[in-house]
């Protein structure tokens, strides 16, 4: 079996935010410092992001599947744009970005529904 394919840090990242962490952190202007749900970037580390929807639905669905996705967005984030390295990672059998720092609000650059959220 081949190698994981790890993007290159210049493509776009997808992180799942909890609406009002992601509108909280845009209002006030400070960088977004959320890892996962209801997880900081001080509690794990980095900040967990995908690489593409394939990746976004399968995390929705081991680690979101009883939240009401209503309550989510999806970020995309420009990895050109942040401060801090994205490290790829392996997560089972797939390998996953990781941003080890804060997300500038000016490296998000869409807001979009999650996936099965219309």
């Amino acid at each position: 079996m081949p190698a994981p394919h790890a993007p290159t840090p210049q493509e776009k990242l997808l992180h799942i935010a909890e609406r009002h962490h992601w509108e909280s952190a845009r209002d006030t202007g400070v960088s977004y410092t959320m890892s996962t749900l209801g997880r900081t970037l001080d509690d794990e580390g980095f900040v967990h992001c995908s690489s593409d929807l394939a990746q976004v639905e399968g995390v929705l669905s081991r680690f979101y599947a009883g939240v009401d996705r209503a309550g989510l967005v999806l970020l995309v984030i420009d990895a050109a744009r942040l401060d801090a390295p994205v490290r790829y990672e392996p997560a089972g059998d797939e390998v996953f970005p990781h941003v080890y720092g804060p997300i500038p609000i000016s490296a998000v650059i869409d807001v979009r529904s999650v996936p099965g959220n219309r």
